[in-house]
């Protein structure tokens, strides 16, 4: 039996897939812009 594939780390979700972490890109601020046409209630982790 091998290890579970999910490992999560706080650090690592936040500077992955954050709010600032997109907004850093063009195409990250693309997801959020697209996230909020949606009505997503969350643009980002």
């Amino acid at each position: 039996m091998g290890k579970q594939t999910f490992q999560p780390k706080k650090k690592q979700k936040r500077t992955t897939h954050g709010f600032l972490a997109r907004m850093a890109t063009e195409k990250g601020r693309e997801v959020i812009n697209r996230r909020r046409r949606k009505g997503r209630k969350v643009l980002a982790v």
